[in-house]
């Protein structure tokens, strides 16, 4: 297949772009750099997003879109520009995503849009999955909101990727996680009863191009494995997997000093449940979290 992925030089899409080529994909790279890459087999970068720019020249016959474009949630601090910069950097990448749609000849058959669990807000007692409709509650929920009405603009099949954490050997929050305890000074991070629903990066990659290949899935979709835990059990069973103690807490205050209103990624949670992707007989490799702790840290 012909895939192009907006962001593909992120977490994410260097995994789907491993993927697909291994897989024998054709796969065009959307970037703003203006600047030559190496040639790499199998790869076609396209630039956008740089005024005259018209990536559709070269998309015609792409039949899957994957769009992961916009700053990170961990860019720093949530000062009033950087959380303008979130949302615009998300919604003029979609945008232009629904644009070049709309001049292709022949049309891919799916747009695959980034999302987040933050659409359904923070809970400590609900369980959420697809169903739910859910109103904006903070800047985060508002983002996702604003993003996934953009994206459901495509005109074609579009499927929203609502990632919880996604947990990587080397990229992502583990690592920062980690690594506490492998300096033997781990610990719950706030009351540790706040919900983590995660998932490992191979089951994101697998579950995305199941997306693609499966017609009958269509809008949210949610990306966590099918076993969330409280950040207490997640924080013991690292250092479990690790052979480490799980002693020194970090109180909320702490983070909240430190991070300000981007503390709310780590001190709240919410449990999330991929129902669809199980709907639809999607088989996770790494449904509990100690299976996954124990591939990406053993």
């Amino acid at each position: 297949m012909k895939i192009a992925i907006a962001g593909g030089n992120g977490f994410v899409g260097k995994a789907l772009q491993s993927h697909l080529l291994e897989h024998q994909h054709e796969v065009f790279i959307l970037t703003r750099n203006t600047k030559p890459y190496s040639p790499m087999e199998g790869v076609t970068y396209v630039n956008w997003l740089n005024g005259r720019d018209q990536p559709e020249l070269q998309l015609e016959g792409v039949e899957a879109i994957i769009n992961l474009a916009g700053e990170s949630l961990n860019s720093g601090r949530w000062s009033t520009a950087r959380k303008s910069r979130i949302l615009n950097s998300r919604l003029s990448a979609t945008k232009e995503i629904n644009r070049i749609i709309a001049v292709l000849q022949h049309k891919p058959s799916v747009l695959l849009n980034a999302s987040a669990v933050g659409y359904y807000g923070t809970s400590h007692t609900e369980t959420f999955t697809e169903q739910q409709q859910m109103k904006p509650s903070d800047f985060l929920s508002d983002t996702v909101d604003q993003w996934e009405q953009e994206a459901s603009n495509s005109g074609i099949r579009t499927v929203l990727m609502r990632f919880g954490v996604i947990l990587g050997e080397h990229e992502g929050a583990l690592p920062r996680m980690v690594l506490p305890y492998k300096l033997y000074g781990g610990g719950t991070i706030g009351s540790g009863k706040q919900m983590l629903s995660w998932i490992h990066i191979d089951d994101v990659v697998r579950a995305a191009l199941y997306c693609i290949s499966n017609p009958s899935i269509v809008g949210p979709v949610n990306f966590t494995a099918p076993n969330p835990v409280n950040m207490k059990v997640f924080g013991q069973m690292i250092g479990k997997v690790l052979h480490r103690p799980h002693w020194m807490p970090v109180p909320a205050f702490m983070l909240q000093l430190l991070l300000g209103e981007m503390s709310i990624l780590i001190l709240e949670g919410q449990t999330i449940l991929p129902s669809s992707l199980l709907e639809h007989g999607f088989f996770f490799s790494y449904p509990t979290l100690e299976n996954a702790l124990q591939e990406l840290l053993t």
